[in-house]
């Protein structure tokens, strides 16, 4: 029987788990990260992936390196034919290398594009209509293995980061299964990227950092509808909401572009539960934001606990 190690943390990585448990995958053991204090209490947080492999009795290990001789002993006891990789981090060679069939990974792109460690977040701020999942065998250069399996996913003008990201989380899970299965079954042919690229105007897919996620309300509507939604609603779009020396972090969570051209770029006018943003051309309506130290609220609720938001502005 096929003996596959999965490796993965958040819960995107647990759909394709769960996928992986109920095809009858063989599943000899689950490398995730440690768990880490959180909250005010520090109480230790375990990973999503964990909580689900301690409900399915699975051997859990939590190296924190990966390089560590313990944890390569421990991973070389599991005898493994396979390794899957959902969400985790960078693999060392003798990590990937290990098992006599390969280490495969699960991409939420149509690779070649979109390479790196937010592709979902960079499609939708890209404006792409389409995107999708990849499985590929790793090699030496991180997202560039040979080519298993792609499945296409639409893009609608209403997704966001999170809606997307569960679209994908379970179609890639079933794009998985398959692809453990070929493997399986030997009827897997893997296509070199470089087949795939040529004539092709590559993007990438960088780590998103808090500095990057600033709102320029100079832009089009649509780059800003689409940064935000982007970044909707994890690590959000940000502007800062000012009045006078008063300069308060705000996210704009949702939101969509409206006609309207209202008057100075960043002046923010209230028409009864709606607040709209004047833009450089036209303004944009915002439905959904957090003011620093809050909760995210919709805006009827933000403008009740602001009465004077006219004599705001955003920057």
């Amino acid at each position: 029987m096929l003996r596959v190690v999965f490796m993965g943390t958040p819960e995107f990585a647990v759909h394709s788990l769960d996928a992986l448990v109920k095809a009858g995958i063989n599943i000899v053991g689950v490398v995730t990260s440690p768990d880490k204090p959180a909250g005010r209490g520090l109480a230790l947080k375990l990973s999503d992936v964990k909580k689900y492999a301690e409900e399915h009795q699975l051997v859990i290990l939590q190296p924190e390196k990966l390089k560590n001789p313990d944890f390569i002993q421990q991973l070389r006891s599991l005898n493994p034919d396979l390794a899957v990789v959902v969400a985790f981090r960078m693999l060392p060679e003798e990590v990937w290398a290990m098992p006599t069939m390969g280490t495969i990974n699960l991409h939420a792109s149509l690779l070649p594009q979109y390479r790196g460690a937010a592709p979902i977040n960079w499609a939708i701020i890209n404006g792409e209509k389409k995107t999708g999942v990849t499985t590929f065998f790793i090699e030496k250069e991180i997202d560039t293995g040979k080519i298993i399996a792609k499945h296409e996913v639409e893009i609608t003008d209403t997704d966001t980061a999170g809606s997307l990201h569960d679209k994908l989380a379970a179609i890639g899970a079933q794009v998985l299964v398959d692809t453990v299965n070929k493997i399986k079954g030997g009827t897997c042919v893997p296509i070199a990227q470089e087949d795939m690229s040529l004539g092709i105007d590559l993007r990438p897919a960088p780590k998103i950092f808090r500095e990057n996620c600033r709102i320029n309300w100079g832009s089009n509507l649509s780059d800003i509808n689409n940064f935000i939604r982007g970044l909707s609603p994890y690590p959000g779009a940000w502007t800062t909401l000012v009045k006078g020396g008063e300069v308060k972090t705000l996210k704009i969570l949702e939101g969509q572009p409206a006609d309207t051209l209202l008057g100075d770029t960043g002046q923010l006018i209230s028409q009864g539960k709606t607040l709209l943003a004047s833009c450089e051309k036209g303004s944009f309506q915002i439905n959904k934001l957090q003011l620093e130290g809050k909760k995210p609220m919709l805006t009827d609720e933000f403008l009740r606990g602001i009465r004077d938001i006219d004599q705001y502005c955003i920057k």
